[in-house]
């Protein structure tokens, strides 16, 4: 596929997501937060076609890269919202949340988003703000995969701060339980249904053997939820003398393609994480949605995307708060 021919593919899923993004979304969602579609076409219309291209190249490179992008979305929203605080780096002033416990040794695709800002501030200085491309880089990542589209809304500001001690206690946990989960998505204003929507995000990526140690231990309980050949695979898996860098499928059968086998594995007893497998395990309402998002990929896939605008809109910084950094990684 040509570069050309992979623009105008993901302009047309753009222009197909906006027309069918429901009036009442369109004029109403994130209105106090100031966020709008489209903001860029006036002030800087080469933006979302320079994300697409660094992100498209990204992945074309290092398919995990999706993943990747995708979730420093997920890990800056998260918080104090989406501001961009994930990418700043240390300084005299503050400890940043790069040495966070979920994030050390785990986050990726900062470079990715270096090379995007520093060709927007030659074509555009100072317009588009990180978070602004944090968030369209995950949808890109979405759609490049083979997930839905939809059109993200902009306008978010860069923050002046970060706080590991925000991201050590408010990024949920791949040992969290049903609760835990409701709990700290509840904390940003998210449901239990956009949890578990959000949670399809792990059909693609992978996670080091560490992350998934408590379903190691799966091959000595009983119930009817264990599925002991997989637990087994894993132990087989992480049992090298390399199993602190040993990294898994978080999704076995189409680890590169965002679907709904995510759902299908957790039927199946194949969530990856033990917060993945609880969904279906550990609670009735996330069992049954479980399940509507295993039979049906169109249901998933449209809650997914509202979730993810959702999602994005938690905490913007708009109007004259924080500012457009020159450097994603340090305040201006």
């Amino acid at each position: 596929m040509s570069k050309y021919f992979a623009f105008c593919l993901v302009m047309l899923k753009l222009a197909m997501a906006f027309a069918n993004t429901p009036n009442s979304l369109k004029d109403e969602a994130f209105v106090e937060v100031s966020l709008s579609f489209g903001i860029y076409l006036n002030i800087c219309p080469e933006a979302e076609a320079i994300i697409f291209s660094w992100v498209a190249k990204a992945v074309s490179e290092d398919p995990r890269m999706a993943a990747s992008l995708l979730r420093l979305h997920f890990h800056d929203c998260f918080v104090n919202g989406c501001d961009a605080s994930v990418l700043l780096d240390d300084t005299d002033n503050f400890v940043g949340e790069k040495t966070a416990a979920p994030n050390l040794n785990s986050l990726r695709g900062f470079e990715v988003i270096d090379a995007i800002k520093s060709e927007l501030e030659a074509v555009c200085p100072q317009i588009v703000s990180c978070a602004d491309i944090l968030a369209t880089a995950a949808r890109d990542s979405v759609i490049l995969s083979g997930g839905p589209s939809w059109e993200v809304q902009t306008g978010r500001r860069d923050s002046l701060s970060a706080s590991k001690e925000a991201a050590n206690n408010n990024i949920p946990g791949p040992n969290s339980t049903v609760a835990t989960l409701v709990a700290k998505f509840e904390n940003v204003g998210l449901s239990l249904n956009d949890m578990v929507a959000l949670s399809g995000a792990h059909t693609i990526g992978k996670a080091r053997c560490s992350t998934f140690s408590t379903r190691l231990q799966g091959i000595n309980q009983n119930g009817p939820d264990v599925n002991l050949d997989f637990i087994a695979s894993l132990q087989q898996l992480c049992s090298g003398s390399d199993s602190a860098t040993t990294l898994a499928h978080l999704d076995l059968v189409t680890p590169a393609t965002f679907d709904n086998q995510y759902y299908v594995n957790l039927i199946s007893g194949e969530g990856l994480l033990q917060s993945d497998q609880v969904l279906f395990s550990g609670d009735e309402q996330t069992r049954q949605i479980v399940e509507t998002y295993a039979e049906d990929p169109f249901v998933f896939f449209e809650d997914f995307k509202n979730s993810m605008l959702k999602m994005g809109s938690i905490g913007a910084l708009t109007g004259s708060s924080g500012e457009i950094r020159r450097n994603c990684r340090t305040i201006n």
